[in-house]
């Protein structure tokens, strides 16, 4: 078994999907991004999207939270390479976040997780790093988010 195989390098993995309620949108937004077209549809309607929609944050907080349930390797596959069983841990952050359509209330997004490849640290002998691509899609199958992640992994 290849790291790539464990990994699923390539392999677009479906999350699930999230409808984003009305309810759901106010109260994130009330606590975490309180702007008006996030937490009252009158003050929605008046603003650029015409209706309330989510915030990003609150969609970035959904795939986390499937990304998270669904587990990291390509698939519940036993760990039959040399070593330990690859141990994934903390996020160093994230690149080119990008929101690209609101989502609005009502709507039903779809998210995907994509491991673009990995790499040995240099700077902690026995960790590598992947690279992440996490996207967010409407019905339409259009993108309305996409982030590139690092996942660090103890490889024992």
């Amino acid at each position: 078994m290849t790291l790539d195989d464990f990994f699923g390098t390539g392999i677009v993995r479906d999350l699930g999907s999230h409808r984003f309620e009305p309810e759901a949108i106010k109260a994130y937004a009330r606590k975490y991004d309180p702007q008006p077209f996030h937490t009252d549809e009158a003050a929605a309607a008046g603003s650029v999207f015409k209706k309330l929609c989510a915030s990003g944050w609150h969609t970035a907080a959904v795939w986390m939270r499937l990304s998270v349930d669904a587990g990291m390797t390509a698939s519940d596959m036993d760990w039959q390479g040399p070593g330990p069983r690859p141990v994934f841990g903390p996020s160093p952050g994230f690149r080119n976040l990008k929101w690209l359509k609101p989502v609005y209330a009502g709507e039903t997004i779809r998210f995907t997780r994509t491991v673009l490849n990995h790499r040995a640290l240099a700077s902690r002998p026995g960790w590598r790093i992947l690279t992440v691509r996490g996207e967010a899609f409407d019905s339409g199958n259009d993108k309305v988010m996409e982030f590139d992640s690092g996942v660090l992994v103890d490889m024992g």
